[in-house]
């Protein structure tokens, strides 16, 4: 009987974890912006990475370019957008290491970039970005943890 706890423990402990995948139904830190607040840039301090290998989760189907990246399970950040229509959504990071993005958009959209913010840090511009809640996954390329700063700005379409 003690070898089947063992075996149930182990499966708890550990077989779940393994499972993990970013969960959009978690929140990172909350903030509410407007397209004209993001006007001007705002930028957030993060420590990019995690544990979730995204390249193994089902549910992470990115619409753009698609690559290997570690991220926390719950967003780094969520955010509440209003009065998108007219702009354009630049989300870059910069970082100490190679950082990753992983979005996650209000029309359900999963958007991932590696490099294209230059210096091996991520960029992702939303073209046409949805009221509604924006999370937001810092990570790396590696697995490695770093200091960060996440930058988000609207542009006039």
């Amino acid at each position: 009987m003690n070898r089947i706890y063992c075996v149930f423990a182990f499966l708890v402990l550990f077989g779940g974890s393994a499972l993990a995948c970013p969960d959009y139904s978690k929140s990172g830190d909350t903030y509410e912006l407007t397209g004209s607040e993001l006007y001007s840039v705002h930028k957030y301090n993060v420590r990019a990475g995690g544990n979730i290998n995204i390249e193994k989760c089902s549910n992470v189907t990115p619409q753009t370019d698609r690559g290997r990246g570690y991220v926390t399970e719950a967003p780094d950040f969520t955010f509440n957008l209003s009065g998108m229509g007219k702009y354009t959504l630049t989300v870059s990071v910069e970082s100490d290491c190679d950082s990753v993005l992983l979005v996650n958009t209000a029309s359900a959209g999963w958007y991932y970039d590696d490099d294209d913010n230059g210096n091996l840090d991520a960029k992702v511009n939303l073209t046409r970005p949805s009221d509604g809640w924006l999370d937001v996954w810092v990570g790396t390329h590696d697995g490695a943890v770093c200091d960060a700063m996440l930058s988000m700005e609207t542009f006039d379409r």
